[in-house]
């Protein structure tokens, strides 16, 4: 599934939508209002697997079907093993539940004081501010939420949360999400924006949205304006294959970038999408041309319907290993599982401490070779310029 990165290209054009203006074409009001969100309308647009129709079948009882009209162009259609039709259009897997999956994976629920905020870290609280999307990703850890397909009737309560922020002088750090927090209007995002800049405890605010990949044309010079005048806001986009990487999402992630907003992109690890070092490379290579730093990459979390789509823990380590020390640091995103049940963030990172001992530590580097470290200054041994100037070899070590 190995990926040939063509440095010089990037994806664009209105596709099976040529007939449409260019200037409808880059009205989001547009994009959102003409989603394909039914068998019938995507059976129009392509043949799907009978696993696919299945799927689409049981969506509306799990997580409703939605895609612009600009992600559908990016969809091979002759193909049902495309990475980016594996993301968005229901396979039949949503239906099964494993014994280990949850409605609420990751215990938000538990953590929930009052509606719309999630606060599980000490110093920082998650803000759910919407229950919409431009377009629904098939492994979405709030699929109970979004889309009110599972009839969750989850109604954001804005007055709640800033109040109870408001409250607790420990939160320095509000994220907001949903749903996408860019699907609110200008002047709503601004109105948010502004009650919490006025906390004066709230030093970071971020924002968490597939808005940028799924939507680029939201990316509007007015919603810039808002961000610039809050700012500094912090952006974490989602974007898990290299071919999202379009030049209409090279020119939002700029737009941002020169509004001083900071971005980071979170990936999911995904089977037959993104679980593969080639992949991968090619993807955190195309985000840094794109002013974005790979921020992490995450274990799939462990939602109903999940299972299709969850990949073996090794082979993230592997994917990790492949990276450090083959491309720049800033390329390497933290792998990560969200613990089940609400534990938080934990970092799965390939082994690289041999021993660690009160007298020093022994390592290997992206090589496998083995170096040694002292802990305490003036118990290391001297290095002889000319036997030692090489590290142990991995063989010698062991012996």
């Amino acid at each position: 599934m190995a990926f040939i990165e063509n440095r010089d290209v990037w994806f664009e054009g209105q596709g099976l939508w040529q007939h449409v203006p260019q200037e409808t074409w880059q009205d989001w009001g547009w994009q959102l209002k003409n989603r394909i969100t039914t068998l019938d309308q995507l059976e129009r647009l392509m043949e799907l697997t009978p696993e696919e129709r299945r799927g689409v079948a049981f969506a509306g009882q799990k997580l409703a079907l939605a895609i612009t009209p600009y992600f559908f162009n990016l969809i091979d259609r002759e193909d049902p093993d495309c990475a980016l039709r594996k993301q968005l259009i229901p396979r039949e897997g949503e239906a099964f539940v494993a014994p280990e999956e949850m409605l609420d994976s990751l215990g938000e629920d538990e953590h929930s004081p009052v509606p719309g905020i999630v606060h599980r870290y000490p110093d920082r609280v998650l803000f759910l501010v919407t229950d919409r999307c431009a377009a629904y990703c098939r492994y979405c850890t709030r699929s109970r939420l979004v889309s009110n397909a599972q009839d969750y009737n989850f109604h954001p309560e804005f007055e709640q949360g800033l109040r109870y922020i408001e409250s607790h002088p420990e939160i320095r750090d509000v994220l907001l999400s949903g749903g996408d927090p860019l699907l609110l209007a200008d002047r709503k995002l601004d109105h948010l924006l502004s009650r919490l800049r006025a906390i004066k405890h709230v030093e970071f605010i971020r924002i968490g949205s597939r808005i940028p990949v799924f939507l680029p044309q939201r990316i509007t010079p007015e919603l810039c304006d808002v961000l610039r005048k809050h700012g500094p806001i912090w952006m974490s986009i989602h974007v898990n294959h290299p071919r999202e990487c379009t030049a209409e999402l090279k020119e939002a992630c700029e737009r941002l970038a020169f509004a001083g907003v900071p971005l980071g992109n979170q990936s999911v690890l995904l089977r037959g999408v993104n679980d593969d070092v080639d992949v991968m490379r090619a993807l955190v290579h195309r985000l840094l041309r794109m002013r974005v730093r790979p921020y992490y990459l995450y274990a799939c979390d462990l939602i109903t319907g999940s299972a299709h789509f969850r990949v073996d823990v090794r082979k993230g380590i592997e994917i990790i290993r492949g990276l450090r020390g083959h491309t720049t640091g800033y390329a390497v995103p933290q792998f990560v599982i969200d613990a089940p049940g609400g534990g938080g963030k934990v970092p799965i990172n390939p082994e690289y401490i041999e021993r660690l001992t009160d007298e020093e530590i022994v390592f290997r580097n992206y090589e496998g070779q083995v170096f040694r470290y002292p802990l305490v200054p003036g118990t290391g041994r001297a290095v002889d310029a000319d036997a030692e100037r090489l590290p142990i070899d991995v063989a010698r070590s062991a012996e």
